[in-house]
């Protein structure tokens, strides 16, 4: 199974896919009985958007089993919002992950350093996933010495994907065209190894799935 780990596009490709929502669409799929895996999380473009109702939300729906992983949530520089109200809410989502026993779906620009003080900080049981990760290879180790695991997408360091242990090492669509068998065959010819070692998405699932 080549796993998705983070798209915005509804697939039926046969592939399991874990779909980010937006909370309007959350609302409404959870209230429906349409099959699949979602994330949802407060992203930090949107921290203005962020109420107590918010997190009531995330903790009703966490109890849902195609509710897979928290996020796409995170720090950005980018962004109008203060950093500390960022990390406030990163940690609010952070605390669910933790307590629900989901994935977290990380969205860092410029803000590794802080990234990886909270993971030493709070000592996650959880895996964290810095989803998109396009960084240099130093940044790559970094992360992965944080003990964060590394999503790749259309767009990479093909020397980060070489440092990445198979075990540490996702796959995503994000919102691309690209089909992720493609980014799979790219993976692989990188890291010299059979598609169907790529896997770490699908031992996660698993275990997560056996959880439920």
């Amino acid at each position: 199974m080549l796993v998705d780990i983070h798209t915005y596009k509804q697939t039926d490709t046969g592939n399991p896919a874990v779909r980010n929502l937006t909370f309007s669409e959350a609302e409404k799929l959870f209230s429906s009985d349409r099959k699949g895996l979602f994330s949802v999380g407060v992203h930090p473009w949107f921290i203005n958007e962020y109420s107590n109702e918010t997190i009531e939300n995330l903790r009703k729906w966490t109890k849902d089993e195609r509710f897979f992983a928290i996020g796409e949530c995170g720090l950005d520089k980018n962004v109008k919002t203060c950093l500390d109200q960022q990390i406030l809410v990163f940690k609010e989502q952070i605390q669910l992950s933790e307590q629900f026993h989901k994935p977290l779906i990380i969205h860092c620009v410029g803000c590794f350093n802080e990234l990886f003080d909270l993971k030493k900080e709070l000592n996650p049981v959880q895996i964290w996933i810095i989803h998109g990760f396009r960084g240099k290879p130093e940044l790559a180790k970094q992360a992965l010495k944080a003990g964060c695991a590394l999503s790749y997408g259309e767009h990479y360091n093909p020397e980060s994907v070489r440092v990445t242990p198979l075990d540490k090492l996702f796959a995503e669509t994000d919102e691309s065209s690209q089909k992720i068998e493609e980014i799979y065959n790219q993976l692989a010819s990188i890291k010299l190894c059979n598609v169907d070692e790529l896997n770490a998405g699908y031992v996660l699932l698993k275990s997560l799935l056996n959880i439920l």
